[in-house]
């Protein structure tokens, strides 16, 4: 599992980036979860957080 977060906008990556980003690592096999999020900077948020623990506890290797 992939997940990439972004803000929108961020003036360090570039929406088309992540977007490029994601078809990349679907095409490698990755179940790729992408969120934007409007009016966030470059930072991440709580929702980042827990739907990335989330996913780490679904493939079984960290219990949080």
């Amino acid at each position: 599992p992939v997940f990439l977060g972004c803000g929108v906008p961020d003036a360090h990556i570039p929406q088309a980036r992540v977007l490029e980003s994601a078809q990349a690592l679907e095409k490698l096999g990755g179940q790729v979860t992408t969120r934007f999020y409007p009016g966030m900077s470059h930072t991440i948020n709580d929702e980042e957080i827990q739907t990335v623990k989330e996913m780490l506890a679904e493939i079984g290797r960290f219990i949080f």
